[in-house]
């Protein structure tokens, strides 16, 4: 049943509950509502409730509101639902029953009548409510994680179905809002225990510091306010079955809805088994609804505030209805919680929670120790004399817990910019949807093939395209091609190229290696645009010796692997001349050309999409990367259908992640 708005205010809280006896409220259910039949008394704190049970007529749900009750807010909770009827039909929410008799159209009157007490209290205003099946305030202990997962769904369900809900008075003050929470600390000085009251001052100390200036940043609406396990009711399966009693409804913070569910289900878990069962709870709840980053960080919070609410009006309550085992239930569920947090501290409360959030400041002589101690000596150490912890991009920007900004001018992976909405928001829509393989049928996969083929200039013949996650794949996969190909050994690349990790891939990149050359690779040198001698910026000779080279070790060369721009050789761009006889000296010695565009591809050199489109040339193998994700894992590798058709003569491909969902969209929206 609802909870009370307020302490020490004038109203239901300093008027007694009403005191109908059962039969006193089956004589009103048939005086008022037509319907015959026994009534059995519902738990409740400031109002009444009854089952009628009419047999064959079936069951309904009287509820007798406190004589202070403002009748606003009862049409509030009406239209609510009736709202939520039309806005979300499947869900199982209790309706009220129109008064007979009444003005259907007049939604003050319709659907609540008054009642005089036999006692002379009252007038008391009365509704009639549908009666849902199931059982009533089941046990969390008796919840899976399945049913956990459901639960939160249905929470999230609700109030998004609410979202375009409004009533005048949903601005109202209430206590269990933990808006107001700064008016719970008179009542904290009730809680007897010292040790206890300094643990809800504690909480209430945290909240004004930390959650209070966070309070305008959090998506706010009129919500439930109280969607606990006590006010649903679930099926045989502990699936939502009912969902009852709108008394706590307010214009609050969205994720509320989200801390009273959790409440209700941590105050009877301990251990493990209440992180597991709020991590379900929020799991099926995001499903629906995912929390943005600032509701996230200040979920916990709001669950330990919730929790001093309860424990703070529980204990002024408690003195004055000492026989109210309802009221007593709201302490029993508040410090199961309370002690948790005080035990764990909130940070460590908030990460076995599944809301810990990365941006908060970290000393970073600790973070850089801890790097070198978990991920070895072998990890190319930390740009910079003192390393930059960052924990957020925006455009060009990079910024630290502080919120100081740095101009990024180094890195070489956003070519959109960082965190760029549209491929953000297009990934986290597809992964929220489905990420799986290449062994079953997706549409953007596809479809970004079919847009790198046409990126590819015109009767090129580059027409089969092979997805992979970075671009050390995409070349080695290349290297693989071009042996299946020439039924060649030999590799040729620039002098200080750089083509990726893997063990094929770092013999092929010279800038990596600790001092000879593998025996089947060879260099040349590329042309210095800056400095380099006017022959050698116009012939690509540098590469013919580069084969004879192999050749006189009895070698031929497989494939000529090249960065269009030389990035790693110190960021050359020869001649569309020089770069025409680099294709044709490389075929000449009967290797296939690569143009390597993981680093220079993507619009990097202009405005041409690709490196060697903006040379004039065509290559015999193209590889991207780096950029075409704008961060997040995904590259591709494009030639022509007779190379792909030898290789599949030796061997098939297939990769794990390659050409996931998400990836593809990705890729899609920074081509976009």
């Amino acid at each position: 049943m609802a909870r009370e708005p307020g302490i020490g205010t004038s109203g239901v809280l300093e008027v007694d509950p009403p005191t109908f006896s059962e039969a006193e409220a089956a004589e009103v259910a048939e005086r008022v509502f037509g319907i015959s039949g026994s009534a059995a008394a519902l738990p409740s704190e400031r109002d009444q409730g009854f089952v009628i049970d009419a047999g064959a007529g079936g069951l309904s749900v009287m509820k007798i509101s406190n004589s202070a009750e403002d009748p606003a807010i009862l049409d509030m909770e009406t239209e609510a639902a009736l709202h939520l009827r039309r806005a979300a039909p499947e869900l199982p929410v209790a309706m009220p029953r129109p008064v007979p008799d009444s003005d259907p159209t007049d939604a003050a009157y319709a659907y609540r009548t008054t009642v005089e007490g036999s006692n002379g209290s009252g007038p008391h205003h009365v509704r009639m409510f549908d009666h849902m099946p199931g059982t009533p305030s089941v046990s969390p202990l008796d919840l899976d994680h399945d049913a956990l997962w459901d639960f939160g769904a249905i929470v999230a369900r609700t109030g998004h179905a609410l979202r375009s809900f409004f009533h005048p008075r949903a601005g109202r003050v209430l206590l269990w809002d933990v808006q107001h929470a700064t008016g719970l600390r008179p009542l904290a000085a009730s809680i007897r225990d010292p040790r206890r009251r300094t643990i809800v001052e504690r909480v209430l100390d945290r909240f004004e510091e930390r959650v209070l200036p966070l309070w305008p940043q959090l998506r706010s609406q009129v919500i439930h306010g109280d969607l606990t396990l006590d006010n649903t009711l679930m099926d045989e399966r502990h699936r939502v079955s009912g969902i009852v009693d709108f008394g706590d409804m307010s214009h609050t913070a969205l994720a509320c809805d989200i801390s009273s569910a959790w409440a209700s289900v941590l105050g009877e878990c301990s251990g493990e088994e209440a992180f597991r069962a709020a991590g379900a709870l929020l799991d099926g709840y995001q499903t629906v609804t995912p929390l943005e980053d600032v509701e996230l960080s200040v979920l916990p919070d709001l669950l330990a505030t919730r929790a001093a609410a309860a424990a703070s009006i529980s204990a002024v309550r408690i003195a004055r209805f000492p026989d109210n085992d309802y009221i007593a239930s709201f302490e029993d569920e508040a410090w199961p919680v309370l002690e948790l947090f005080a035990e764990l501290g909130s940070e460590e409360a908030s990460r076995r929670l599944g809301c810990r959030t990365w941006s908060s400041s970290v000393p970073i002589d600790g973070l850089v120790e801890r790097r070198r101690e978990a991920l070895g000596s072998a990890l190319t150490p930390p740009s910079y004399k003192q390393p930059l912890h960052l924990v957020r991009g925006s455009g060009v920007w990079m910024f630290d817990p502080e919120g100081h900004g740095y101009l990024d001018a180094y890195n070489n992976v956003p070519v959109a910019g960082h965190s760029h909405p549209r491929v953000t928001e297009a990934l986290v829509r597809q992964a929220r949807s489905l990420n799986t393989n290449m062994r079953y049928l997706h549409a953007a996969v596809i479809e970004l093939a079919e847009r790198l083929v046409d990126s590819m200039p015109a009767g090129s013949g580059l027409d089969r395209v092979m997805i992979v996650n970075s671009g050390s794949e995409a070349n080695d996969l290349a290297w693989r091609l071009a042996k299946a190909a020439t039924q060649n050994a030999g590799a040729i690349v620039s002098d200080y190229a750089y083509h990726g990790i893997s063990a094929v891939m770092a013999d092929l990149s010279p800038e990596e290696w600790p001092s000879t050359a593998p025996g089947y690779v060879e260099t040349f040198r590329p042309p210095d645009s800056y400095r380099g001698a006017p022959e050698r910026l116009e012939h690509a000779a540098e590469l013919a010796h580069a084969a004879g080279r192999l050749a006189d070790r009895g070698i031929a060369p497989a494939a000529v692997f090249v960065d269009g721009a030389f990035t790693s050789d110190g960021i050359f761009r020869p001649s569309p001349a020089y770069m025409s006889d680099l294709v044709a000296r490389a075929r000449s010695a009967g290797a296939l050309y690569v143009a390597d565009e993981v680093q220079v591809g993507h619009g990097r050199t202009g405005e041409h999409l690709w490196s060697f489109a903006a040379a004039g040339i065509v290559p015999d193998v193209v590889t991207v990367g780096k950029p075409m994700g704008n961060g997040y894992p995904v590259a591709a590798m494009i030639t022509r259908s007779e190379i792909v058709d030898q290789l599949a003569e030796e061997t098939s491909f297939f990769s794990t992640f390659g050409g996931n969902p998400p990836a593809a969209v990705a890729a899609l929206a920074v081509l976009d």
